[in-house]
Parts: C-alpha cells; structure tokens; sequence
C-alpha cells in the first residue's frame, strides 16, 4: 500500500505561527493548522519521513559505478644500486561496475519498500496529530462547561440558600434547610476550585500541542446534531480497517521487507560479478633499474568471485532471516486483527455515544422539569428544600453529562475514521463546521 504523504504547505505553517493571537478565536481547524506547524511529535515523524526517502538512493548506489582514485608516493633505497635513494611514486584510477550482486539489487526492491514504509510512517503521525488536537481541544471545552456548570449551580443553590434564611427568619422553615443548602454551597465551591484547577491543566494540554495560546474556543452549540458513521454498517468499517489501517499497511510492508531480507541472505551463497577498469600512473625502481618518468598501465576485464565455504555463517544468517520475516507475518496478522476490533470498537462507541446523547437530551428535559416542579412544591410547602437542592444537583450533573457525551461521540467518530485510515484533514474541516 503506498500511501501519499501530507507535508504542510508554507500556507499552513504562517497561519499556525502567525495569525493566531490570544485574541482571536481558535476554532479546531486553526488548532490543528497551528499544530502542523508547532507540534514536536510532528515534527518529528517529518523528520524521519525525510530520513526514509534517502533509503533508495543509498541502495541505488549499489547498483551504479564506483570510481575511486589512490595515490602513493615513497622515498626508498634498495641493495642493487647501494647509496641510490629515489622516490616511488604511484597513482591509480578505478572503475568498478557491478554486474551481478544480487544482495544489491534485492536491496535496492527493499528500499522501495522503506520508503512507502515511510510514507506510511508520515501519514500515522499526521492521523494521530489530528485525535490528539481533536482530544485536547474537546477535553478543554469539557472543562470550561464543568466550570461553567459549576458556577450555574453555585448561583443556583445561593439563591436556595437566601431563601432558606428568609424562610426560617419568618419562621416557616428550620435552620436544617439553611444548613443543607450552605453545605450544598461550599461543596459546589471546593469543586469549582478543582474545575478551574483542571481547566488550566486543559489548557496547556492543548498548548503543547499547537503552540500558540488556547484562548477563545469555537463551542459546540447545544443544538448541533450529531452526526453518525456512514455507512451504519459495523462490519463495513471492519473490513475496511483489516484492508485500509495505516498500522495494517506498515506491518504489511514490514513482511515485505522481511522476505527480502531472506533473499539478501542467501546472496551470501551466489557469485558476484563485477567489470573492474583501471588507469595507473607510476615512477620509481622498475626491475633493476630507477626510472624517473611516469609510465602509465591500462586493464579492464571482469571479476568473478564465488563464495565456497564461510564457516556456515551465511546458512546461520538465512535461517534467522526465515525465523524473522516468520515473525513479521504474525505481527502483520495480529495487527490485521487490532485494526478490527479498533473499529468495532470505535463505531460501537459513535452508535452507544448517539443513544446516549438522545437519552441524556430527553433527561435534560425531564430534570428541568423535576426542578420547576420541586421549586413550586417548596414555595407552597409541599417540598423542602433538600428536594430542591437534589432536584438542582440532578439537572446540572445531566447537564454536564450531556455535554461529555457529544464531545466523546465526535471523538468516537474520528477514531473510527482512523481505525479505517481514512481519518484525513476533511474530517477536520466537517467537524469544525459543527462549532460556532
């Protein structure tokens, strides 16, 4: 499977490092523009990528001409002529053209191969770029409508509490109702202390990743529906996960690049065949006689070198190249087998998620109802106050619950995508067009 590369464009990196200001609001798309740019994993993964191109002009090399030039030059004296110094000197030019070195070429098919792998690579790390955006940036909007519940709720149960004082001055409540409702207040206190703690923590999640400052988000308005798998077919997405997953194509071009390594192996076993050429240039002692002019010598012919025996290293190094690419085959089915149940995974989560929005909608209603009938019940005295106080803790965790579950279904949806590896930087933009 080769896969095409994603690199951002001069476009993307100005506008994940230039335009964005604590001002401005940032929606999931300029988030994950800004991470293309700034994220270190990223970067990273870039780099490797970059790295694995230069696999096949290294094999490629194998296969051209090599020419190397070695020079020598001596002071010598010899017994034939005594007291005679003079000076050896020798200069040589070669060539040499492989004409059959079948480890070469086999590395050569398998550089092809490292290179899809890398592409591979590239692709895997800008599809977790985008869960990992998608996750903090949701997991920062969680946060803030935690705190923002929270505040809701501290207003709410305040003015609970005012009323249960008012009451019992009159005296038609007991100072239980005001103490229930004081409590219910400081507990909401302590736990918008923790909300604002993990708000910060939220947002330098999401900082680290995109490195620009996390302010102003796009929200998710609560009457955006939420849209399901297409297909709504869980077995679909299976197959396409065991034919399509990234980490499915990297295992698979690792068997690849395991059997060739077998062939590479056995090469150990086969001739090699080279066209070797030479120019040398030489001065000095020749024969008897100490001759000051370079004289120069020419050969070309070809080498044949046959491999007899190796102190069985290369049956050993064979067979550990079989026991290897034995392997890969294994690891590429139990990745097969992974990238399924990820998807199964992932698409039960965007069908539960869906039901559970729908339930947790219908609940909403149905709490704000039970809270204006436990008011009203208060005020003639046929609720008290504790009522209230539960009726108010019920609608506002529902609330907040309901807010989690869109969040988590959307993510659910990404992950499906990427389970499929199909998860692309579209599914960025319709999810951004979702947020207001």
């Amino acid at each position: 499977m080769r896969t095409r590369p994603y690199v951002p464009t001069l476009g993307a990196v100005l506008l994940g490092t230039c335009l964005f200001s604590p001002a401005l609001a940032l929606d999931l798309q300029q988030a994950y523009h800004a991470a293309l740019a700034n994220d270190a994993t990223f970067a990273s993964a870039r780099a490797a990528y970059a790295a694995g191109l230069e696999k096949l002009p290294q094999a490629r090399a194998g296969l051209l001409p090599a020419v190397s030039l070695a020079g020598n030059v001596a002071n010598a004296s010899t017994t034939r002529l005594p007291g005679a110094r003079y000076t050896n000197e020798s200069y040589t030019l070669q060539l040499v053209q492989p004409l059959f070195r079948w480890d070469n070429w086999q590395a050569y098919e398998q550089s092809k191969l490292q290179v899809a792998a890398s592409e591979a690579q590239l692709e895997q790390g800008r599809q977790d770029l985008i869960l990992r955006v998608a996750q903090a940036y949701f997991d920062l909007l969680a946060a803030q409508d935690d705190l923002a519940f929270l505040g809701a709720q501290k207003s709410a149960i305040s003015e609970q509490l005012e009323s249960a004082r008012r009451n019992y001055e009159i005296g038609t409540a007991t100072i239980t109702d005001t103490y229930e409702a004081q409590a219910r207040y400081d507990l909401a206190e302590a736990q918008s202390i923790q909300a604002q703690a993990d708000l910060e923590v939220r947002i330098s999640a999401l900082q680290q990743i995109i490195g620009i400052p996390a302010a102003n988000l796009a929200e998710l308005p609560p009457s955006v529906a939420i849209p399901g798998p297409q297909p709504a077919v869980a077995e679909t997405w299976a197959d396409r996960a065991r034919d399509s997953n990234l980490s499915v194509a990297q295992a698979s071009l690792a068997s690849e690049i395991a059997a060739r390594d077998i062939e590479i192996a056995k090469s150990g076993h086969y001739p090699t065949v080279d066209l070797v050429a030479n120019v040398g240039r030489t001065r000095g002692l020749v024969g008897q006689n100490i001759v000051n002019d370079f004289y120069t010598t020419r050969s070309a012919g070809v080498q044949v070198a046959v491999p007899i025996f190796s102190g069985f290293g290369t049956s050993s190094r064979v067979s550990e190249a079989v026991a290897l690419s034995e392997k890969s085959r294994s690891d590429l089915e139990a990745t097969r087998r992974a990238a399924v149940q990820s998807a199964r995974e992932a698409f039960q989560g965007v069908h539960a998620g869906l039901a559970r929005v729908r339930a947790l909608e219908a609940a909403q209603v149905s709490s704000q109802s039970a809270l204006e009938a436990n008011k009203t019940g208060y005020e003639v005295g046929v609720r008290i106050n504790i009522d209230v106080l539960n009726a108010q803790q019920q609608l506002y965790s529902t609330d907040r619950d309901l807010a989690r579950a869109r969040y988590d279904t959307l993510l659910s949806g990404l992950r499906l995508k990427a389970a499929a590896g199909i998860l692309s930087e579209g599914d960025v933009q319709g999810l951004n067009r979702l947020l207001r």
